[in-house]
């Protein structure tokens, strides 16, 4: 087991543990791809929704170069006329290819493009390949090092065919790797993200035989969506691995649907949203009509969204029930790219600001490639988990043009430019451009936590969470030494006055080291506890969760310490 996927069981365990995150319905086995947050993990999700709009909608930061602009929000329902999701094209493209595996005992669904199969040459079969096309080798040897250009220039120049070309690359690659047409001495199936994670997925699944006696020799491998594969490659199930048992791929629509009303048929039907998006955009001329806010402004909405996903996994980190926080910025044409660049590098800052600011916050700007048809520019903001080797997706900061506003106006009005505005200084009417923020609380949740995990062998409570202080569930925690010798008495005052202001727990029971190790699991910065000292001078002692370091400071102070320790 690698380190870790050992600290991800360890959170798993901490968080369950502690009241953090349940599987949901639990006592009855469970349901996959839902989950249920504890007294603490609501805390903690309710701490990241307030500073998210605290930060972003009642006192966002300064427009570029001083640009003013308003933020308003807005709350929209979860189930809304279909025509809305017709008309931003989910219902008609939402959707993925999907396999299935008929073995007993197994019945997984799998999104195509995520079903992998990795086959493993051995050294041996590469040293026959070499004897067997010495000649080829022989033939293509002077090209191996040319680049891709210069083999199609050379092609060009010796009238060669794209045909010829195509197996002269395909001969150079065989001649690279050792890999023949034959087929692999080993193959496995897996469920990855994308082709390396599905090469390292399957390395790891190797047999203890095959890591004995093979792994020197199994150090050439190639992997292929089930689409691409060669045909008389094998297919395996990525979770039982069984051969012929997975289904050709159908389209499943990620949606859930629902009825209206009493009777169910076509017209009843509707759809749990996907995301709380559509709802700001059906609500644009809503909002420029009954507020006074002017271009550029953005209207945020924090909610639940639905998504059926084919394969939930990796904790709460991809759920079927998710709650977002979205933003959607509305500007004009040709200020666009400064809005987006703004947004971009304030929503970096924003995690870094609350604790994540270690390097496995990445942000990658995506490629040409992978733009949605009707982006400009998109950044996906990434965190590296402790369950993928990969970084995951956290928020994605995307220049959606006017393609929303548009489709809409299109779709209710009957003209794509209906919703366009003024704009008072040139006069034009134009369809705004949308700059999306798009965060999800549980994703982030999740990376709070992880990056929080800390252990230390060395303290009485080897396991303790070092949340940023605005987002610990628990600010503070008031101990009585003991439940007698008029100590209560002086902790009970205490405690009251802090809880009037900021979340605090109050313990008695058990020794003091249990009672720190309690609040250190859950994250509390600061353990304020009344001692025999304390009747005599009037002072506390205060404990420092991150480095158990201890002050003492005068009992009437305790308020006004947690408010400077925590910039609160």
């Amino acid at each position: 087991m690698s380190s870790s996927t050992e600290t991800m069981e360890k959170i798993v365990a901490l968080c369950r543990r502690r009241g953090f995150i349940f599987g949901s319905s639990e006592i009855y086995g469970g349901i996959g791809g839902f989950w249920d947050y504890g007294p603490l993990g609501c805390e903690l999700k309710k701490n990241i929704k307030d500073c998210w709009w605290n930060d972003m909608v009642r006192n966002p930061p300064p427009g570029p170069n001083g640009t003013e602009y308003q933020m308003v929000g807005v709350d929209c329902s979860i189930i809304m006329n279909p025509k809305v999701w017709e008309a931003s094209g989910h219902v008609g493209g939402f959707q993925d290819p999907m396999v299935a595996c008929k073995a007993e005992g197994c019945r997984k669904l799998f999104r195509a493009d995520q079903a992998w199969l990795v086959g493993f040459y051995s050294r041996d079969d590469f040293n026959r390949l070499q004897d067997h096309d010495r000649e080829l080798v022989d033939r293509i040897a002077p090209l191996l090092k040319k680049s891709d250009k210069e083999l199609s220039e050379l092609a060009d120049d010796e009238g060669l065919s794209d045909d010829f070309l195509l197996q002269l690359n395909e001969s150079i690659f065989e001649v690279k790797t050792g890999m023949s047409a034959r087929l692999p001495t080993i193959t496995i199936g897996v469920e990855a993200g994308n082709q390396v994670e599905a090469m390292n997925t399957a390395a790891s699944r190797l047999t203890r035989h095959q890591r004995d006696k093979q792994l020197h020799t199994l150090n050439i491998r190639k992997a292929y969506s089930l689409a691409e594969a060669p045909k008389d490659w094998p297919r395996r199930c990525p979770v039982c691995n069984a051969t012929g048992t997975l289904t050709e791929p159908r389209e499943f629509n990620l949606m859930f649907e629902t009825n209206i009303g009493a009777l169910q048929d076509s017209t009843s039907k509707a759809y749990l949203r996907p995301e709380t998006a559509q709802g700001i955009f059906a609500n644009f001329k809503n909002v420029m009509d009954s507020t006074r806010v002017k271009i550029p402004f953005g209207i945020a909405q924090i909610g639940k969204a639905f998504r059926n996903e084919i394969n939930p996994r990796n904790y709460t980190f991809r759920s079927r029930e998710f709650e977002q926080m979205e933003i959607e910025f509305f500007c004009w044409p040709d200020t666009s790219m400064m809005w987006y660049e703004f947004w971009r590098d304030v929503r970096i800052k924003w995690y870094e600001s609350l604790g994540i600011h270690s390097d496995k916050l990445r942000p990658r700007e995506q490629g040409d490639d992978e733009l949605a048809h009707y982006s400009d520019a998109c950044t996906d903001i990434e965190y590296l988990f402790p369950f993928s080797e990969e970084t995951q997706e956290l928020e994605g900061v995307a220049h959606r043009g006017d393609f929303d506003l548009s489709a809409h106006g299109k779709a209710s009005k009957g003209k794509e430019n209906a919703f366009a505005v003024v704009n008072d200084e040139t006069k034009e009417r134009l369809v705004p451009h949308v700059i999306e923020p798009s965060a999800g609380v549980d994703r982030f949740t999740l990376a709070a936590i992880t990056e929080a995990y800390s252990f230390d062998e060395n303290r009485a409570s080897p396991e303790f969470m070092k949340f940023h202080p605005r987002l610990a569930p628990i600010k503070a925690a008031v101990f009585p030494l003991v439940a007698k010798d008029g100590m209560p008495d002086i902790a009970e005052p205490i405690y009251n006055e802090i809880r009037k202001h900021l979340p605090c727990q109050y313990d008695a029971k058990q020794s003091i080291g249990k009672r720190y190790a309690r609040m250190d699991e859950a994250g509390t910065p600061f353990c304020f506890t009344i001692d025999g000292q304390s009747k005599e001078d009037g002072t506390v002692t205060v404990r420092n969760r991150d480095d158990a370091s201890q002050d003492r400071i005068d009992k009437s102070r305790c308020l006004e310490y947690l408010r400077d320790k925590l910039g609160l």
